[in-house]
Parts: structure tokens; C-alpha cells; sequence
């Protein structure tokens, strides 16, 4: 109990601080070999992952500024050798690996990774025949994505200058490290995204093109953020990455590969003496066709006239005819004059003075009978016409209200001129005619009526009935001279 009394006391920070000095000075920067299990990647950009092997299991983390600079990206299986220090985390309690760097255990293993990305990409159709198309026969524009200080660039180039020179655009990229995966996908993808009929001319084919190398050189090429560009390329992409033993998955990627970049340039562009020595050939092969043509049909040409006859032969039957019937043709002329000679004859002694007066005095005749139908039947027609116009006026005259007049009535108009059947409707002091039967008109005015309201207007009451008298019209007036006065 004493000694326990005399221990130094610790707090947590203290003990979890010593422990985390203790491991850090002991193992400082370490190498450790193991597989990778667990994997997670959060947002902030760190890596957190196990490495194991059969009995035990390390923590461990890659920062992320580290994480972007990884020759490998981690994962799940892959044996790896990792390089760092041994730390602790206070946090938790535990201990862990801080990682530099990561690589694989051997070639073995960046084997079986490989192999496993490619089933992967297999199966997602990446590598499928039907999406490979076939290349432009003679391009005019080449672009090639590749270093532009290696050998490479300079076979390529003079494989082109020698076979067919044309125009051709570098993509510098490094092709080895860290960052030759994005910059060959970037390249692959800027070359799609130039227009066609820019400023700068968009290739018709695209070059990928590395020289020989171990498969860690080679492993850029291997990334899927490449083999996705490849497969994504709108514009055909030749593979020509390493030697020709040497396969990456670009090659299953692009639309074809080349065993080497010289074998790449060979492959995109034919030789120019070649087409030029064939375009020759057809040239003077069409031209012997033509003048073979031509000779058989005039041996055709010849043996098809000298079959058809002279053409003395096929006008002689015509001429001969024709001479028969030109001495035919004035004799019958002949003989048609006297026929019509002697018809002319007989017509003009069959014709006479007195035949012709005879035929007009018969004609005169003909038209004095006709004249006098005329006047018989144009007589009759006015004298039914007038009568007919005598009935239609006597039946109006019967049917005239004169008549009436006549009898000693008379009409009695309103200042409109049209007829007042009663004296409804008469104001007094409105201007009225009144039309007798002789045909005379007197303007009156219309009085007013009873005021005790009882009775028409004065106007309005019939008149006494006149004494009929004789109807003598006395001079110089219009009326009747016995006509009396209705005011």
C-alpha cells in the first residue's frame, strides 16, 4: 500500500502524449507489408484503410494531400508495401499508420490487380468489338497524346513525313508518374472537344503512343479514368503503348492497337509513292480498257458495213420507179386537161340570156306573193291588238272611282295627297283637296269641331245631297257650276 502511494500520477493526455513519443521514437518511418481490407473515403479527401495479413490488422491513413500523389489508388485484395511512420491516436486509444506511399507487393499482384479491372471493364462493355470503328483511309489531320521529348514523337513524325506528310498535333502529356493517367485522358478528351472547322483543326484519328517499359512504367495506361476516355472518343484512337509483347488495357479499349508508335504512324497513313504507283495503274489499265473498246467497235463497226448493201443498190428500185412514173405523169396530165375542157364546154352551153331572166322573174314572183302575205298578216295582228286594248280600257273605265264622281260624289284628299276615308285623324286647320267628277280640285281647310265634344268636325259631316242637274260645264271654271259647298 505504500508503494502504490509513491507512483507518479499521469493525467489522460499525459499518459496517451508519452505512449504516442514512445512509438514514434521506437519505430520512426517504417515499411509494412500487408493486404488491404477495409477502405473508406470521406469527403474531406483523407483515406482510411486496414492493412492485414493472417493474425493481425494495422490501421491505417493517407492525407490527402498524399492521396492525389499515389502511384496506385487503394484497393480492397491488393497486396501492397506501405511507407510511413507508426503513431497513435490519442482520440481513440489506438494506434496507426500514417502512409506516404503505397506500392505493389511484387508483380504478382499488380497482376491480378490488372486482371481484375479488365473482367470489371469487361463486363461493363468497354471492350466490346461492335463499339471499334474502322479509321479513316487517308487522314488529313493526326493528333497524337504523348511526351514531346521522348523517341516516340520523333518516330512517329518521321514515319509520317516519309509515307504520306500531313498535319499533325501533339498533346504533350507525361506518359510515367503520378499524373500521366489524367493528363493522357485529358488529351484523349481535348482532342474530341475541338470543333470541326476551328481555329484549330480537329484530328480525324488520334495516336496514343508510349515507348517500352516494366509494368509499373506502364501502369498509367492500365487506369480506368484512361480506358474510359479511350472507349468514349468519338474521333478513332490507335493504341501504340509499349513494345509488342507489352498489353495494356487501352489497347482492348481503343479501336485498334499498333505493336509499336512507328507501326502506329504505318497504320495511319498509307505511303504516298504507293497510291500514287496505284492511282498510275488504274490510270493506264482504264486507258488500255478505252482503247480496247474502242478498236472492237470498229471491227464491229466495219463488219456491220460491210454487210449492208451499196447505195446504188438500195436507189436503184426507187430511181426506177420514178422514171416510170414521170413518163406516166405528163400523158395523164394531158388527158385531165381535155376531160375538163370538154365538162367547161358542155356547163357553158347549157347556160343562156334567157334561162337566167326566166329564173329571176320566177324569183321575182316568188317574193311579190311572199310581200303581200306579209301586209295581209301584219294587218291582222294590229287590228287584234287593238282590240284587245278597247276592251282592257273600257274594263278600266268601269272600274275607275270617276265614275263615282261622276255621280255626284267627290274625293276628299289630305295634305299628303292620299285619300281620307273617315275624319279620324283630321286636325283642324289641315289643308285638304277635294276632286269632283269633272276632274276640278278645290283646296279647303278643315274646321274645328262641336265643342261640347259630341260630334265629328264639320269637316266631317256629309254634305247635304245636292240636286242632280244637268252636267253643263260652266266657262272658264273647273268644277261643276251646281256643286255645292261642304263649309
Amino acid at each position: 500500500m505504500a508503494d502504490s502511494d509513491n507512483l507518479a500520477e499521469y493525467s489522460v493526455s499525459e499518459i496517451s502524449g508519452a505512449i504516442k513519443r514512445t512509438m514514434e521514437d521506437a519505430f520512426g518511418y517504417v515499411r509494412v507489408r500487408g493486404e488491404l481490407g477495409r477502405i473508406s473515403r470521406p469527403g474531406s479527401g483523407h483515406i482510411y484503410l486496414d492493412l492485414k495479413d493472417a493474425q493481425s490488422v494495422l490501421s491505417g491513413v493517407i492525407w490527402r494531400g498524399q492521396a492525389s500523389r499515389l502511384k496506385i489508388q487503394p484497393e480492397q485484395g491488393l497486396e501492397v508495401i506501405a511507407t510511413g511512420k507508426i503513431t497513435t491516436f490519442p482520440g481513440q486509444s489506438k494506434y496507426q499508420m500514417v502512409i506516404d506511399s503505397l506500392e505493389p507487393a511484387g508483380v504478382g499482384a499488380l497482376m491480378a490487380l490488372l486482371e481484375e479491372r479488365r473482367r470489371k471493364l469487361l463486363a461493363e462493355g468497354l471492350f466490346a468489338e461492335e463499339r471499334k470503328r474502322r479509321l479513316p483511309f487517308l487522314p488529313r489531320v493526326i493528333g497524337v497524346v504523348t511526351s514531346p521529348t521522348g523517341a516516340v514523337i520523333r518516330d512517329i513524325l518521321h514515319r509520317i513525313s516519309d509515307r504520306f506528310p500531313l498535319h499533325v498535333l501533339v498533346w504533350p502529356v507525361r506518359v510515367q508518374g503520378e499524373t500521366s493517367a489524367r493528363e493522357v485522358a485529358n488529351g484523349i478528351e481535348g482532342f474530341n472537344r475541338l470543333e470541326p472547322g476551328g481555329a484549330i483543326p480537329r484530328p480525324d484519328v488520334i495516336i496514343v503512343a508510349r515507348g517500352g517499359g516494366s509494368i509499373e512504367d506502364l501502369w498509367g495506361f492500365n487506369e480506368e479514368i484512361v480506358v474510359r476516355a479511350a472507349a468514349a472518343s468519338d474521333i478513332p484512337l490507335i493504341s501504340a503503348v509499349g513494345h509488342e509483347t507489352d498489353w495494356t488495357l487501352i489497347d482492348h479499349a481503343a479501336d485498334l492497337r499498333a505493336p509499336t508508335p512507328t507501326g502506329a504512324a504505318e497504320i495511319a497513313v498509307p505511303v504516298r509513292g504507293e497510291l500514287m504507283a496505284s492511282v498510275d495503274g488504274l490510270a493506264r489499265r482504264q486507258i488500255s480498257g478505252l482503247l480496247r473498246l474502242i478498236a472492237g467497235r470498229r471491227t464491229e463497226l466495219r463488219a456491220a458495213s460491210a454487210a449492208l448493201p451499196s447505195p446504188r443498190d438500195l436507189l436503184a428500185l426507187p430511181r426506177q420507179r420514178l422514171d416510170t412514173y414521170a413518163e406516166r405523169l405528163a400523158p395523164a396530165l394531158r388527158a385531165a386537161l381535155r376531160d375538163k375542157r370538154a365538162r367547161h364546154l358542155m356547163a357553158a352551153g347549157r347556160l343562156s340570156p334567157h334561162t337566167l331572166a326566166r329564173t329571176v322573174l320566177i324569183a321575182r314572183e316568188r317574193l311579190g306573193g311572199l310581200e303581200a302575205r306579209a301586209l295581209r298578216a301584219h294587218r291582222q295582228q294590229i287590228s287584234r291588238d287593238r282590240a284587245r286594248l278597247d276592251a282592257v280600257a273600257k274594263l278600266l273605265e268601269s272600274l275607275s272611282y270617276k265614275n263615282v264622281l261622276a255621280r255626284g260624289y267627290a274625293l276628299v284628299r289630305g295634305a299628303d295627297g292620299q285619300p281620307l276615308r273617315s275624319a279620324h285623324g283630321v286636325q283642324p286647320g289641315d289643308g285638304l283637296t277635294i276632286e269632283f267628277g269633272d276632274d276640278s280640285r278645290l283646296a279647303a281647310t278643315a274646321a274645328g269641331g262641336d265643342p261640347a265634344g259630341g260630334g265629328e268636325s264639320e269637316a266631317a259631316r256629309p254634305a247635304p245631297r245636292a240636286t242632280p242637274r244637268p252636267k253643263t260645264r260652266a266657262p272658264g271654271k273647273g268644277r261643276e257650276s251646281g256643286q255645292g259647298s261642304l263649309f
